[in-house]
């Protein structure tokens, strides 16, 4: 018979988490060291704190976020990248597993605000100057996240 419907979408989802948690490996001859150890913590403050300025003056992305939230949104995405790019496991501490897609469900997310939010972390990246010898594995990563968090 074949695997039901639920099952399908559950496999589904787990292939993209998968994929998703693969991306942005540094392509580089020293494996050895993360892009979190390269760059460091304050980093990862600095770039999310850069991108919630930039959502701040976004007329796409602001409605999506609580006004009372924003700050907890900054404390949210910097735990994650922190994670994310080979530091100590933050979000999964404070917020369990990252389920990306699951919790940007309820945000119509068009490919409009795909392309603000790209935006404003190309801005972050940029405020946060970025190492050109890691800024194209974080670019891939954003660009590829961005994209499957698209959801109308």
């Amino acid at each position: 018979q074949g695997v039901s419907s639920a099952a399908s979408d559950v496999y589904k989802r787990q292939r993209l988490y998968t994929a998703l948690m693969d991306l942005g490996t540094p392509d580089s001859s020293d494996r050895s060291l993360t892009i979190y150890e390269l760059l460091g913590e304050d980093y990862f403050h600095r770039l999310a704190a850069a991108f919630y300025e930039g959502v701040k003056e976004d007329e796409v992305l602001l409605p999506m976020y609580p006004e009372e939230d924003l700050s907890g949104a900054q404390d949210r995405l910097t735990w994650f990248l922190i994670q994310y790019f080979g530091g100590p496991t933050l979000f999964n501490q404070n917020r369990g597993a990252p389920m990306l897609r699951r919790r940007h469900t309820p945000y119509e997310v068009t490919e409009e605000a795909q392309e603000h939010w790209l935006a404003c972390m190309r801005r972050a990246l940029d405020v946060a100057e970025t190492p050109d010898t890691v800024r194209p594995q974080m670019e891939a990563y954003f660009t590829r996240a961005a994209a499957a968090m698209r959801n109308r």
